[in-house]
């Protein structure tokens, strides 16, 4: 017999895929969103689906890693279902962050959860592990057949946050000067 899902049918991560408990996921990107909720995340945890934060929880982001939506790319939140979210004067239950990397410490704004009603939100930092190791963070070095491809790797590299390894600053400042070459050539291999 297999499993039972109990996986909702949609387009975006609603608080009842944590009714397991918590989860830590990592965001990948992000599109357009409405009006309402200008930004829509996507996260590796949940492929074809979008976190579609409400304000208070937009709110908590920018209080915690700035305004630009585009630097969240490869950081991680923990969240979970909080059956007290309200919609209105219902509750409805939604999804809260309670940790988030790139902090060195909590975080705990003030923020409005209603017309004229405001609490306070205690985000603690999460201790992140790199995706990638070094080893495998030089082969994308070389693998880099372009300035352009080599700078995309960097970037990469630098939101892992292996940026001050001195392997890979120098793998990277071999593989500029190779690429710098008028006529760059693989080295071959000897056996």
């Amino acid at each position: 017999m297999s499993e039972m899902s109990i996986e909702p049918n949609s387009e975006q991560v609603n608080a009842e895929d944590f009714i397991g408990g918590p989860q830590v996921v990592t965001i990948t990107g992000r599109k357009r969103g409405t009006t309402k909720q200008p930004v829509f995340f996507e996260l590796a945890e949940f492929p074809g689906r979008t976190y579609r934060p409400g304000k208070t929880m937009r709110r908590l982001m920018v209080a915690a890693w700035g305004p630009n939506p585009e630097a969240y790319t490869g950081r991680q939140m923990r969240l979970y279902a909080d059956p007290e979210v309200r919609f209105g004067k219902s509750k409805v239950g939604g999804i809260r962050i309670s940790h988030m990397s790139h902090i060195d410490k909590a975080v705990d704004p003030i923020l409005a959860v209603a017309r004229g009603k405001r609490a306070q939100f205690i985000v603690q930092p999460l201790a992140t592990t790199p995706a990638v190791n070094a080893a495998q963070a030089a082969k994308w070095i070389d693998s880099a057949e372009s300035m352009d491809k080599l700078q995309r790797v960097w970037q990469r590299i630098q939101q892992e946050g292996l940026a001050n390894d001195p392997g890979l600053i120098e793998a990277k400042n071999e593989r500029k000067a190779w690429l710098s070459t008028p006529t760059a050539e693989e080295p071959t291999q000897e056996k």
